[in-house]
């Protein structure tokens, strides 16, 4: 499900990926899942990998901690191209249908993550790529299940729910693309509009899909290439040719 992401933006520049804590090859054993301790990783690996100033791309949730790194050291950050992500959790934008989903689906992470039925893990897999094969789903319902656990998962979500920069928006000050699917049912489209309006100079890419992880083979996943790939070449072009993808 992430191999095109990989291999295409590994193609052309050198990529540097992390697991989120709790999950993947990360360590699964930790006892804080707030938003700082999730920029704080961040933080971590740039160090760690010796990167001095570089394009940053966040999606989803962690554009949001994208953010907030920029905002602790404009210094490093060249661009930042910003997919599928929010300023504000479903806690946070004063929505009851959309509190009311993010607590059920909490719920249900934490009862139904570690299951041998997949019929929990596939409510998500819907969601995020209604587009995909039956094949393509099965992969990914069971990706959900072997890289973190039912509780990591359920604090995860928790906390996604909690995340709230929008008072950050507006001393973003490098370059920023902001992309979003049209149809996205996991973040919606309007979230991302407003994640773009809220940065100064922010120019937003309207992609025409429904699946908040682009499938390799859709035309939105080639256009998502196009404008990243513009950007990245467009001036200033003061940076080395590493991206930091969280």
């Amino acid at each position: 499900m992430w191999r095109h992401w990989i291999d295409q933006l590994s193609s052309r520049n050198t990529l540097i990926r992390y697991d989120e804590r709790g999950n993947g090859l990360s360590d699964w054993n930790v006892g804080d899942f707030s938003f700082n301790a999730m920029v704080t990783d961040l933080e971590s690996v740039a160090d760690a990998s010796g990167l001095d100033r570089f394009p940053l791309l966040g999606v989803s949730q962690s554009c949001a901690v994208s953010i907030a790194y920029v905002l602790r050291h404009r210094e490093r950050v060249s661009r930042l191209i910003l997919y599928g992500g929010y300023a504000r959790g479903r806690r946070k934008r004063g929505d009851a249908h959309q509190l009311d989903t993010h607590e059920a689906m909490t719920t249900l992470i934490r009862e139904g993550w570690g299951k041998d039925n997949a019929a929990f893990r596939q409510l998500f897999t819907e969601a995020f790529i209604p587009g995909a094969s039956r094949e393509q789903m099965a992969w990914f319902n069971d990706l959900q299940r072997q890289t973190t656990s039912p509780l990591n998962a359920s604090l995860l979500h928790s906390t996604f729910g909690d995340i709230d920069v929008s008072a950050m928006l507006g001393e973003v000050s490098v370059p920023t693309l902001v992309l979003h699917a049209r149809n996205d049912a996991v973040v919606p489209f309007d979230e991302g509009k407003v994640l773009a309006a809220g940065i100064p100079g922010a120019r937003f890419v309207d992609l025409n899909s429904a699946n908040h992880i682009l499938l390799g083979d859709e035309p939105a996943f080639a256009d998502f290439l196009r404008e990243v790939r513009s950007f990245m070449a467009g001036p200033p072009a003061n940076f080395n040719a590493s991206a930091a993808l969280f």
